[in-house]
């Protein structure tokens, strides 16, 4: 992203002053799927696209001036007036800066404008770069930088929740706070903690490939994923008085095997997928260390067969972009995030690169009449100040 645009724009909406430039990125998740609440592993890393702000006190006691670049748009508010702006993008200012408030930091009136380049849409966490900014800039302009990481994670989720309407778990604003170059992490949803492991696939390439399509499904399809994994674990734990179940996460294969006729096979087949996607992060880390990237691309792939025929969150586009993968010998490639459209996330041989991309393109646009978005991805650091 252009530091000389964002300050440009920064010197012309608001009073030729220049502030600090801060920096957060979007994220990927390798391998980890549905298993945050699930008590499970996601592997995530920080990407080389997100968002960046210029900021900078104005004087006053609470009035926000805020611009977006991207969006043309400038909102002026007073984040102590109860409401709180009415644009979208303007309520993740809004909510940061009265959680770090309740975090201790001393927030007074600033400007800010701010632009990104994360992929709208792709499942790379736009929202939680943009809080996961916000809140590094507010720590470092009014709070001498002693909030911590994890509560700048904690907070970002606040706003999801409390300003924006969206219920989310911790692992966006999490890679978004934590990333480093070059490494993916570990991060246990159930106790928080977290491992760096290298990820440096020398002679492969990272890519994203966006289907551009996002079913709107009937019911509430995660509810009812969540639900059927809930079920199994209250079966599990009417068997087992003895011990303590929580998630699928305290249960084990044997378990699962003994309640499969009582919960039937749809909860069945999706609390087999949870097992069997903690056991492969788990598959995965080992992997990167040795170096063996054949392995990770083995499986994302398992990953993606689970997914669809097991969680049943994949869509005829996905599966589509995922045989053309495996057609054209890529190492690996999976459904990324939610499901039901998107993204899918490919890791391809350096020498496969240009005639993949082309045939995925080429096929692609000749079965849906467009072609897929692709974006590139280096794993890159997380929230920081430029300047």
């Amino acid at each position: 992203m252009d530091i000389e645009f964002v300050r440009s724009r920064f010197i012309k909406h608001f009073d030729g002053k220049t502030g600090n430039i801060y920096a957060s990125p979007g994220r990927i998740n390798l391998i980890g799927e549905h298993t945050d609440y699930n008590g499970g592993f996601v592997f995530p890393g920080a990407v080389d696209k997100g968002i960046m702000a210029e900021m900078r006190p104005n004087g006053t006691e609470s009035t926000i001036r805020a611009y977006s670049i991207d969006l043309k748009d400038r909102v002026d508010f007073d984040f102590h007036d109860g409401q709180g702006p009415r644009a979208s993008w303007a309520r993740y200012i809004y909510g940061i800066a009265l959680e770090m408030e309740k975090l201790g930091v001393p927030v007074k009136g600033f400007n800010i404008a701010f632009a990104g380049d994360v992929p709208l849409g792709a499942g790379m966490s736009s929202s939680a770069a943009m809080e996961s900014c916000f809140a590094c800039g507010l720590n470092d302009l009014f709070g001498d930088n002693k909030v911590s990481k994890w509560d700048m994670v904690l907070a970002g989720q606040a706003t999801e929740h409390n300003y924006c309407g969206v219920n989310c778990g911790i692992m966006d604003q999490f890679a978004s706070v934590f990333g480093q170059a070059g490494k993916l992490m570990r991060l246990d949803c159930r106790s928080r903690e977290f491992e760096y492991f290298p990820f440096n696939p020398k002679g492969y390439k990272l890519v994203l490939l966006n289907s551009c399509v996002k079913h709107e499904l009937a019911g509430s399809p995660y509810n009812d994923r969540r639900n059927s994994c809930e079920n199994v674990v209250k079966h599990i734990a009417a068997k087992h008085p003895e011990g303590t179940f929580e998630t699928l996460r305290d249960c084990t294969w044997e378990q699962l095997e003994e309640v499969r006729a009582e919960v039937g096979e749809e909860d069945y087949k999706r609390a087999h997928f949870v097992l069997g996607e903690k056991d492969r992060v788990l598959a995965v880390c080992d992997a990167l260390v040795a170096g063996d990237y054949e392995t990770v691309g083995k499986k994302m792939y398992e990953t993606h067969d689970g997914l669809s025929k097991e969680y049943e969150v994949s869509c005829e586009e996905l599966d589509f972009l995922n045989d053309i993968a495996k057609e054209c010998g890529v190492t690996g490639s999976r459904i990324m995030g939610g499901g039901f459209g998107g993204c899918t996330i490919n890791l391809v041989k350096d020498d496969l690169y240009d005639s993949f991309i082309a045939t995925a393109k080429e096929k692609y646009a000749a079965k849906y009449g467009k072609e897929p978005k692709v974006y590139d991805v280096i794993i890159s650091d997380g929230s920081r100040k430029i300047c």
